[in-house]
This record gives C-alpha cells, structure tokens and sequence, in this order.
C-alpha cells in the first residue's frame, strides 16, 4: 500500500508512562463505573542504562555508580507516597520500565513487589512484567528475579543481525540475545520480545527472514517497531547531517503490511498497532493503558492517572531524588483534567487498539464528519457504538487522529 506511514510509539515499555500520549483516568460517568472496577495498575520506571542507544528518547541515564540500597529505598518511599494518595483497587498488573530494570537487583524488585501487595493487593492472575536487555550478566539474574515475583519478561532483542545491532547501538550480539531468550523461557511463564525493522537499506526479503526466524521462537508475544527518529537522539542528529536517511514511508508502509501478514499467519495478529500476541497473551498492563484504566507511575519522569489527575514525576534522577527527600514523593505536578480533556486521551488511546473503542459519552469530542469520510475511504469502521481504526487506516494513525478528535 503507498502513502504515509505512522511510525508507532513504543508502548508498553517506557514509553508508555512517558509519551506525550496521556492514559488516565475515565471520562464520563459510565466509563467511569465501568473502569472503576478493573484492577489497577503500577509502573515502576528504573531510570539507568549502561550506555545510551543513539534511537531512544526514553529517560535513561548512564551513571558511573548507582547506591542500589539508596535507591531501593527511595522507590518504597515513592511507592507509598501513591499509596497514601490512591488506596485504589488491588492490582492486575505491575510494570518495571526503563532505562534496563533487568539491571535493578532482585532483591529491590522483591521489595517493591512485597510493598505494592501490602498496600493495594493484587487481583487475581497479577501480571508482574519486566524489561530485560539481552546481556549474558543480565539474563544470569532471571532465576533470581522470577523467584521475587516477576512472571513476564519483555525482552529487548530489536534484532536477530549482528551488523543491525551494531548499527542501533545495542551491547548484545545475536548469538547473545538467543542465549537470553532461551534462558527466559525457561525461567518466566510468559515472555515478549522486540525487534525493530524498516532500517536503513533493509529490503522486503531480509524483514521476511527475519521475521519468519523470531515467529518460530514460540513467544506468545512480540512487540514490533517501525525505526523512528525521535527529536534530541544521536540518530536525529545523523539524519540532519544527512548521513542517516530514514526508509522511504512508501517501503515503510509495505514492511508494515508484511509484518502484519506474516504475525497475523503465525497465530499472533495484532492487537495495537505495534504489539502482537496470541489470543490472551496481550499485554494486560499496557491494555490498561489502551482502554484508559487509572494507573500509577513511580520513579524518575513516571506518568500516571488517577482520581482525574495526571501525575508526572521529576525527570532527572537526582531531582527526583531531592524531591523525596524534601517532601517524600517524587511527583513534579499533578494536574486535574477536565472531563473533555479525558474523553479525548481515551479516543487517542483506545483507537491504537484493534477493538477500537466504546464512543458512548464521547460524541462531542469527535468529529463526525470527518469520521463519516475517513468510513467511507475504508480507514475506520462502526459497529454497534465501537469506532476502531481498520488495518488499513493504522499505516495513517496518527493523521486520523488529528482528523477526528476534537
């Protein structure tokens, strides 16, 4: 298919909790009841990396030493400052984000593990999902961290080539990252990885392998990203000098359609515009996220929403550390959001989704005529009170967006 392609965020990871596309809280009174009765969620954002991949913009850091007791203490701290403002419902779904979690010590995800069921409770069936870099040093730990309470691991392969490794700036090789993703399965009940494709200079074939390779794994799950370049990483500042050109949108566009033939065959469709799985292997925090559920973020530069608030924690760690010590949270703002403003992250949250979303009480903030167009071109679909994008119309998200959401 030709045309412009939106190149997704990555959600549910770090992203999530920190893109400028804002979860939250339920907009109106029958979404709320609704909502009110899912479980919660909590992300936990470890804000260190070894080094800094030159594509991501998310809030990581490379610090010569980090005093791990310091920190564990400071994100119980954290914790219970969120506790104390949201007793909240228990919860189905815990997220360690980052930065590389996988470089937290077990004993530190234990305790905020221990901390989180001691003041809110989980549902049943928690999903307790950590993000895990591929290292050998890092895979060594997965015993120890499946034993504190992790049972899903989300693993950052981005690519099974060395030389597209090398290009991304990822400190695994291909023949490391396998090693780790065996060692995974062994130890995790569920596992997801990601890979990114569209590269420069590579072509319909090399994604097909690829692909093809990685859907034999046998992961219910697999997150796959479009190579974008984000603002203020070593990327953009390659692509201005002109010795990075990005894929062409019309090749990006086909690699979005092979890669949705190619999953969808294997038994893993997409479910949001970047994420596939099995039938009930999806993601059930970053649902939350999706289908606009309250969720708590804590930790450097974590977002959240509760009560009709948007929560934002200091970015820069030492901030955010100075903040817990001067007041004992972390958070930097907490904004209320009128209920047009939450009917309308809920549209631009739910229509990622393949099931769309229930307009029910948010009629007045879509643009119905241009919804009626966009129908008619084959790019969203109506069916009994659901609006969702088609298959076609995800290549074109993000200018659908901006056409129907007032």
């Amino acid at each position: 298919m030709n045309g412009p392609i939106v190149v997704p965020a990555k959600a549910g990871t770090s992203a999530s909790p920190a893109a400028p596309l804002r979860p939250g809280a339920p907009a109106l009174a029958g979404a709320t009841e609704r909502r009110a009765q899912a479980p919660g969620a909590l992300y936990v954002h470890w804000p260190f990396c070894v080094s800094k991949c030159p594509y991501c913009d998310f809030n990581s850091h490379v610090r010569a030493s980090v005093d791990q007791a310091a920190w564990r203490e400071a994100l119980l701290r954290d914790l219970a400052a969120e506790a104390e403002a949201w007793p909240g419902e228990p919860l189905g779904s815990i997220f360690f984000g980052g930065g590389t979690p996988s470089l937290m010590p077990p004993e530190t995800v234990a305790a905020l593990i221990a901390a989180a069921g001691r003041h809110w409770g989980f549902a049943p069936g928690v999903e307790i999902t950590l993000e895990a870099n591929p290292s050998s040093v890092e895979a060594a730990r997965f015993a120890d961290l499946a034993a504190a309470g992790v049972n899903r691991v989300s693993l950052g392969l981005q690519s099974l080539d060395d030389r597209a490794l090398r290009f991304l700036g990822r400190a695994h090789g291909a023949e490391e990252g396998l090693a780790a993703l065996d060692i995974a399965q062994r130890h995790f009940g569920r596992v997801s990885f990601d890979l990114i494709y569209a590269l420069p200079g590579q072509g319909a074939a090399a994604w097909e392998s690829e692909l093809s390779r990685a859907l034999g794994f046998g992961t219910g799950h697999l997150s796959l990203y479009q190579l974008t370049i984000e603002p203020g990483t070593r990327f953009a500042a390659l692509a201005a000098k002109g010795a990075l050109t990005p894929v062409d949108p019309d090749e990006a566009a086909d690699l979005y359609e092979l890669t949705q033939a190619l999953a969808g065959g294997a038994g893993l469709p997409a479910y949001e515009v970047s994420n596939h799985a099995r039938p009930g292997e999806e993601s059930r925090h970053n649902l939350a996220y999706w289908r606009y559920r309250p969720y708590l973020g804590i930790g450097p530069g974590a977002h959240g929403r509760r009560g009709g608030l948007a929560t934002v924690r200091h970015r820069k760690p030492e901030n955010w550390l100075a903040a817990l010590a001067r007041s004992g949270s972390g958070a930097s703002e907490e904004t209320a959001l009128t209920p047009a403003e939450q009917a309308r992250e809920a549209l631009v949250m739910g229509l990622r989704l393949r099931e769309g979303i229930d307009v029910g009480g948010l009629e007045a903030q879509i643009d119905w005529p241009a919804v009626r167009r966009l129908e008619a071109q084959g790019l969203l679909a109506r069916d009994a009170g659901r609006l969702a994008v088609t298959p076609r119309g995800m290549l074109v998200l993000e200018a659908i967006l901006r056409e129907i959401v007032l």
